[in-house]
């Protein structure tokens, strides 16, 4: 396959100057409503050859701006190709702001020699493309890199030996280590490695290429999702056998010599400055947050920042911002223009629920003035500030709380993390939450808002009649309405034992305001699948298993162990312990969920709610005409609830 791709390589014609590209000049007089003006013309020399060490040939296209004076240099590696969007997003833009920028293929992709092997090569091809830049009469040896998912890997490898050109990283929505894509929390991310596979093998031939292999996932993801085993299943989702991703089911342990060589494990000593630009509901989010926080240790120049998008939907609903802080950092770092950057160093989206959120500048992630504030799991199906009372010692009639999880008929995934290009946001719970095979424990209204900004986590002290299981916990906000809404999530696989023992299951990081009268919730489970793929419950390789195994979950609640949920908050609650509307805590004796009542009429304008828009000014919760709010004192009365009700 090789030699074949090498003849092709015989056919490429000589480089030559060329206009943009139809779609890339309508995409720019559209997108100048909206982001800078470029500052130049830009012609394009396409089918650029740079030898790769082993004497492989890589193709680039080389976006040159047409302006007086040497100009820095972005290189941009990607295995989608060279077309739409990244022609557009990285070649039109950024020339057309005065950088020259190297777009290339990688290695078995977009005509480029070679096989690919994801994650193998990138590192020695990248260091091959920087020594052939040297010899260019206008590289000015001034250079950047910038991109996207993979294409922020491919930054990553570079950074394992950065050259001494490299002066600043864009790294978008990326990571050093797919495994953690790939496995996070050891179970296998069926749902977006599927879409990133159909992606790559694709995407190099077209856009187009690109929405048919979608359309074909989405008719038969499904089919993929339910069947075992997966090795043979998973054909259908890409209409053929794909080699590396055989390899990847193959290798679910993270110590397996397999994941060495395919890690890009950058200097962090020697990292040049970087922006790290990632979202809430990002696949790579955890991966980026943690080597924001190795740089920062390691006293390098960092920029974080975290908006209300998933792996896509920046490029799609936020093209301002992503695009901005790219521009910015790249200007200050390779044309000593720092006027755009801001004092602080990271910026977050506060998300809220029934009211807009707002973007935060912080001095540091997490923020350090936030505090570890705990809450507890009781046995009555109640979320509380308080651990349950009860003895010291762990005893015999200590509460505990089950649920079976069958991979017959796996828990569903709903919202979380995704790879997709819609709006980003939270979904509704309240139909996963009265599964059979759902916990869930809900706190009291909460006196005034709350702000959750940090890691989040949850410990349990938990068995199973199985050693081998999953068990995935949720962090959701429940509107005066009673509708629950996820914010932050986790899962751990464990295969240790069938005893009583402590899990601590991180839930990811968030920026999230609990509105006054609103409830939090956690939801436990034994899996959310497709998203991740079910755990069968015997053991088997996730690429051969056919036998599927029920397990039982407990989780017990004592005075000395309690379930602990650990919220970053940024401030204590105070005042009036539950403020409420007149007419709530009558619901609550007569037994019915006072956060389920409809206040007013359903219509109300100003009712809280489903996320949405409102005008500068406008009160957040407006009550009917006639309704009036007062404090009323906890009822004393021990409520109980199915822990699967909403």
């Amino acid at each position: 396959m090789s030699a074949v791709r090498q003849d092709v390589k015989e056919q490429v014609p000589k480089p030559r100057a060329e206009r943009l590209p139809r779609h890339a000049r309508m995409l720019l007089r559209l997108s100048r409503r909206q982001l800078p003006a470029p500052i130049c013309p830009v012609v394009v020399e396409r089918g650029v050859e740079v030898p790769a060490g082993d004497g492989v040939r890589l193709i680039a296209d080389h976006y040159r701006p047409v302006i007086d004076g040497p100009r820095p240099t972005l290189l941009v590696r990607c295995p989608y190709g060279r077309g739409f969007p990244w022609d557009y997003v990285y070649g039109a833009l950024f020339a057309g702001q005065g950088f020259h920028v190297l777009l290339q293929s990688c290695r078995g992709t977009g005509g480029s020699g070679g096989e690919l092997e994801p994650f193998r090569n990138d590192a020695a091809d990248g260091q091959a493309t920087v020594a052939w830049l040297r010899q260019q009469d206008w590289f000015t040896g001034s250079l950047g890199t910038i991109g996207a998912s993979y294409l922020g890997y491919t930054q990553w490898a570079l950074a394992a030996d950065p050259p001494p050109e490299l002066r600043a990283m864009v790294v978008q929505v990326g990571s050093d280590d797919f495994y953690q894509f790939l496995y996070p929390g050891g179970a296998f991310a069926l749902e977006a490695t599927l879409t990133g596979t159909a992606a790559m093998v694709s995407m190099e031939r077209g856009f187009t290429r690109f929405l048919l292999a979608m359309v074909r996932l989405l008719r038969h993801h499904r089919r993929v999702e339910r069947t075992l085993p997966l090795i043979d299943s998973y054909p259908a989702a890409f209409g053929k056998r794909v080699g590396y991703f055989e390899e990847w089911l193959g290798h679910p342990e993270p110590d397996d010599s397999f994941w060495a060589p395919r890690r890009a494990t950058p200097a962090t000593e020697l990292v040049p400055p970087a922006s790290l630009l990632t979202g809430w509901a990002d696949v790579c989010l955890d991966p980026t947050l943690a080597l924001y926080r190795r740089l920062r240790d390691a006293g390098r120049e960092v920029r974080l920042i975290v908006g209300p998008w998933n792996h896509a939907s920046g490029f799609n609903d936020d093209m301002p911002t992503v695009f901005g802080e790219g521009l910015d950092w790249l200007r200050a770092h390779l044309c000593a223009d720092g006027g755009g950057l801001p004092e602080q160093p990271v910026r977050v989206w506060v998300g809220a629920i029934g009211e807009p959120g707002q973007w935060r500048n912080l001095p540091d992630w997490p923020p350090p003035d936030v505090r570890a504030q705990p809450w507890y799991l009781h046995g009555d199906g109640t979320l509380g500030a308080a651990p349950a009372a009860g003895d010291a010692a762990p005893a015999a009639g200590d509460a505990v709380s089950s649920f079976r999880y069958d991979p017959a008929a796996p828990t569903p995934s709903i919202g979380g993390p995704s790879m997709d290009s819609r709006a980003a946001r939270p979904r509704r719970n309240n139909a996963l939450e009265a599964r059979a095979d759902v916990l869930v424990f809900t706190s009291e209204p909460l006196a005034e808002p709350v702000d959750v900004i940090g890691p989040v986590s949850i410990r349990l002290r938990a068995r199973a009649s199985n050693p081998h299981f999953d068990v995935f916990a949720r962090l959701c906000d429940v509107d005066p309405k009673g509708r629950s809404w996820d914010i932050c999530d986790g899962l751990v696989r464990r295969s240790d034992g069938s005893g009583w023992s402590d899990i601590t299951v991180p839930m990811s990081e968030t920026a999230h305001r609990f509105g006054a009268g609103h409830r939090l919730r956690v939801q436990i489970s034994g899996g959310a699948h497709p998203r991740f793929a079910r755990n069968t419950g015997t053991g088997d390789p996730p690429a051969t298993a056919t036998r599927l195994v029920p397990v039982d979950i407990q989780i017990r609640h004592g005075a000395s162990q309690p379930g602990t949920l650990s919220l970053p908050v940024t401030r204590g609650l105070s005042g009036p312990r539950w403020l409420r509307v007149r007419g709530a805590a009558r619901e609550e004796e007569a037994g019915r969920d006072p956060g389920a009542t409809r206040v007013g009429p359903r219509r109300h304008a100003g009712s809280a709610g489903e996320p949405r828009r409102r005008r500068p000014g406008r009160s957040l919760f407006q009550l009917p005409r006639g309704h009036a709010l007062r404090a009323v004192r906890p009822n004393r009365k021990t409520i109980r609830r199915d822990p699967g009700a909403t």
